[in-house]
């Protein structure tokens, strides 16, 4: 399956979710309640970045149109963490998961300077329903870094 770069309802976008393992998605993604500080943002497009499934922009769809849209840099885990095996409760997501159609994702915040590299987010990652395409930012119990260096 090839990556799409559009968000229309019914198209799909592969992620990676582990080695030698893809997952098709919904490009349309419904969080089931908005990310911290980003109120009225529900909805949002994963828009891919690469070839491998694994880096992708996650651009807003605002309800209201005066809202301007976000976007935010998300990664697959499964590249640059190969060892974040987070546990996650099903009973902390809002739909009925199933294991085999869950997809991790971890949101990246761009280095500031050319000395600083990105660092993602392991604490509060991003877990998605790739049937269904409903996903939620869920903090996990641990001693996960908020800023991990990706590379």
């Amino acid at each position: 399956m090839s990556p799409v770069t559009s968000g229309p309802a019914g198209t799909t976008v592969r992620v990676a979710a582990g080695p030698g393992e893809d997952l098709a998605v919904p490009s349309v993604l419904e969080l089931v309640a908005p990310l911290p500080g980003l109120p009225g943002h529900l909805r949002y497009v994963l828009d891919p970045l690469d070839d491998g499934g694994v880096l992708f922009a996650l651009r807003s769809i605002p309800d209201d149109e005066q809202d301007a849209p976000i976007r935010l840099f998300v990664v697959s885990p499964s590249v640059h963490f190969p060892d974040y095996t987070p546990t996650i409760d099903a009973g902390d997501l809002e739909w009925d998961a199933v294991a085999e159609s869950t997809v991790v994702l971890v949101v990246v915040h761009p280095g500031r300077s050319e000395h600083d590299g990105p660092t993602a987010n392991l604490l509060a990652p991003l877990v998605v329903d790739a049937r269904t395409g409903a996903a939620a930012q869920i903090v996990l119990d641990g001693d996960w870094p908020v800023r991990a260096p990706v590379g």
